[in-house]
This record gives C-alpha cells, sequence and structure tokens, in this order.
C-alpha cells in the first residue's frame, strides 16, 4: 500500500523529466488524472492517456520539452502532505513566481488551478505547486 499517491505521481514526473523520457507510467486514480489533466491545461505537460496494462488501469503522461530539449517543467512541490494538509480560502490562494508558476487545488469543483479557483470563488486544499 502506497501512503501517498500524490508524491508518487509528482516523483514519477520529475524522475522522468530529469530523464529526458518522452513518457512517465503510474497506477490510476481519478485524483492522479485530475492533477494530470490540469497540468496539461496549463501547458506544463502535452498529455494525459489511461490504458490497461495487465488487468489494471495505468496513467501514461507524456513530458513537454523545448525546441533544445530541454524541459518545460522546471520545478514541482508537493505542498498539502498526509501529515500536513494545507487548506486555503479563495483570497489565501498563493501565487507560484510572481504568476509564471501553478498552484494546483482540490475544491468542491474538482481539482482544477489556482486561476481557475480564483475565478470560481473558491478554496480548498492545495495539492502541489508546479514551475
Amino acid at each position: 500500500m502506497m501512503t501517498d499517491p500524490i508524491a508518487d505521481l509528482l516523483t514519477r514526473i520529475r524522475n522522468a523529466n530529469r530523464a529526458r523520457k518522452d513518457w512517465a507510467e503510474m497506477p490510476w486514480s481519478k485524483l492522479k488524472e485530475g492533477i494530470a489533466r490540469v497540468l496539461v491545461d496549463e501547458g506544463f505537460l502535452r498529455e494525459v492517456a489511461v490504458a490497461e496494462k495487465d488487468g489494471a488501469k495505468i496513467l501514461r503522461v507524456a513530458l513537454k520539452y523545448d525546441e533544445f530539449r530541454r524541459p518545460v517543467l522546471t520545478g514541482i512541490r508537493r505542498v498539502s502532505r498526509p501529515s500536513l494538509r494545507v487548506y486555503v480560502g479563495t483570497r489565501e490562494i498563493p501565487t507560484i513566481r510572481k504568476g509564471l508558476g501553478v498552484s494546483v487545488l482540490s475544491t468542491p469543483k474538482g481539482v482544477v488551478a489556482d486561476r481557475v479557483a480564483r475565478k470560481e470563488k473558491v478554496g480548498g486544499e492545495v495539492l502541489c505547486s508546479v514551475w
């Protein structure tokens, strides 16, 4: 059993990014897929696909690089952990790198980026920060 599946997702993306891999694969969950889709919408990843391998669903994440094969995603950090949850209201949503980065939040309206949460006027749990 895995203690923190979100940290596992972020670590697999970070490691594949540093190794200049095209894809990262991990066990599927609805929350992981939501986080990955937010990163695709914000332009940090190319695409997300759900596949089946040995009878279990897996999440395949396509990493994004610039024309010089440098990673678009330069940093990724877990904010809320199982031992220390971080909840914010609409007014306390943090800005990452003066707007160049994104905070991913779990809200009553689903997993969304910080910009969307501010627009929808909803707070929630800050899952991770990406820049």
